[in-house]
């Protein structure tokens, strides 16, 4: 299934996703688990585009060697079919070892809100599993992500 690009947003970035027949519970609705698999996916498709890849080595993955501290979701409206949507992305939180990020699970073009959160992520040193700071390359690309600041 080929998801158009997503109109622009104020801040943060709106990336395509697709949900799936089987992405839904038996009643036909997006299964509550698949949301923030969905969100997982936008977070990976947005760093590919800017040439980051996963490879699974933790001792290569840099930045990308982290941990998930706390996830937080509320749902606000039912998804009752398949087809192209999007997730909204931001960061709220730039810490030295920590971030925590929102999203919106939306429609494709922002309009409607299905479901939004938090998640916090910890910076992992991969050879002792421990706190470690974030890089400055981390530190200047999610700038791009943060809400204009009143």
């Amino acid at each position: 299934m080929t998801v158009e690009a997503p109109p622009a947003v104020s801040y943060g970035a709106l990336v395509p996703v697709s949900v799936h027949f089987d992405d839904l519970d038996a009643l036909g609705l997006l299964h509550n688990a698949r949301y923030p698999l969905l969100v997982e996916r936008a977070w990976v498709a947005y760093w590919e585009a800017r040439g980051v890849g996963f490879e699974g080595d933790w001792a290569a993955a840099g930045d990308f060697c982290n941990a998930v501290k706390e996830l937080r979701i509320a749902y606000d409206a039912p998804v009752t079919r398949t087809g192209g949507y999007a997730v909204h992305l931001w960061l709220e939180r730039l810490g030295t070892t920590g971030l925590t990020y929102g999203f919106r699970f939306c429609s494709a073009d922002g309009l409607t809100t299905y479901a939004h959160g938090t998640r916090v992520l910890v910076r992992l040193d991969p050879g002792t599993l421990r706190p470690a700071p974030w890089s400055d390359a981390l530190r200047s690309a999610g700038r791009e992500l943060l809400p204009p600041r009143d």
